[in-house]
């Protein structure tokens, strides 16, 4: 990475914090490395902290604060609009989990598939251009491993007429996130640009504010004094990040596209129930019926 590679990064408030967790570590190891960064959030004064630190370590890049809130599309227009240049590296970090009630954006979309999927969908679709003026430019897709057991439902991914369930809803949109890599790896490939997904792993982060005492305990992140313990399989936000930041910049991933990793390595197809990914998230099918369906909402929009 140069003095010259320009990143963004999404954070939403009901994520990782704007500041913190796993999007403020991509930040600090892309820019200590002299990535020039954006972090776009919901609110910009919660990645002042950061910025700030940043400003002070020698030869990093210069790391600025831009409004974004995935779930208004509006939001994203204006963020688009304000764009000026190139893109190297567009990290669509953002995430919300395990809403407990069924919750709807403004344009109908159920919450957690309108900020994890679609407010990135909407994004990346935007920054084409600017992504394709970087000539080699990554889009690179913070998904989970939650995506495993559930594939995307086309009949009604808004739990219209299905009972809503929290981890169905967050398994869904992440499901998403692996098929928005898939499509875009398929569709931009002539303008240099390359796509993939990744699982970070378990990481203590804000994106668990949603789940209650007894859920925490069930992960082991609730000690015997109800205060929250870290578990020996968690990882810290560094380590979870690594492989954010070898999509984004390392050469050894130079050209590959429409992929799915997990700990800095490509996952593994599940088969006869061994590996790390779902094969209706990496189905190209999939991924152009979902690219569709995001296009339309955007474009009524």
């Amino acid at each position: 990475m140069t003095s010259q590679t320009r990143l963004t990064t999404p954070f939403s408030a009901d994520a990782t914090g704007g500041a913190s967790g796993l999007g403020a570590e991509t930040v600090r190891a892309l820019a200590s490395a002299g990535a020039e960064g954006t972090v776009a959030t919901r609110r910009p004064v919660t990645a002042e902290p950061l910025a700030r630190e940043i400003a002070v370590v020698p030869g990093a890049g210069h790391v600025r604060i831009a409004a974004l809130d995935l779930a208004d599309l509006h939001s994203v227009d204006v963020f688009v609009r304000n764009w000026q240049g190139p893109l190297d590296v567009l990290v669509a970090n953002a995430g919300v989990m395990a809403l407990p009630t069924r919750t709807l954006s403004a344009d109908g979309w159920e919450m957690q598939l309108a900020v994890n999927f679609l407010g990135h969908y909407a994004l990346a679709e935007a920054l084409r251009p600017a992504l394709r003026a970087a000539g080699t430019a990554r889009l690179v897709v913070v998904s989970s491993g939650a995506h495993r057991t559930v594939p995307f439902d086309f009949d009604d991914p808004h739990f219209t007429r299905r009972p809503y369930d929290p981890w169905t809803a967050y398994g869904q949109s992440k499901t998403a996130d692996v098929l928005l890599a898939v499509g875009a790896a398929h569709r931009w490939a002539e303008d240099g640009i390359t796509a993939n997904a990744l699982a970070p792993g378990y990481i203590l982060t804000d994106l668990q504010r949603h789940l209650d005492r007894d859920t925490l305990r069930s992960f082991g992140v609730v000690h015997d004094q109800d205060g929250l313990t870290t578990p020996a399989y968690f990882k810290t936000p560094a380590q979870g990040a690594a492989t954010s930041v070898l999509l984004a910049a390392s050469p050894m991933v130079r050209g590959v596209t429409g992929r799915y990793f997990e700990n800095n390595e490509e996952a593994r197809p599940i088969r006869a129930g061994e590996g790390e990914v779902a094969a209706h998230a990496l189905d190209p099918e999939a991924a152009g019926r979902l690219w569709t369906l995001a296009r339309s909402t955007v474009t009524a929009h």
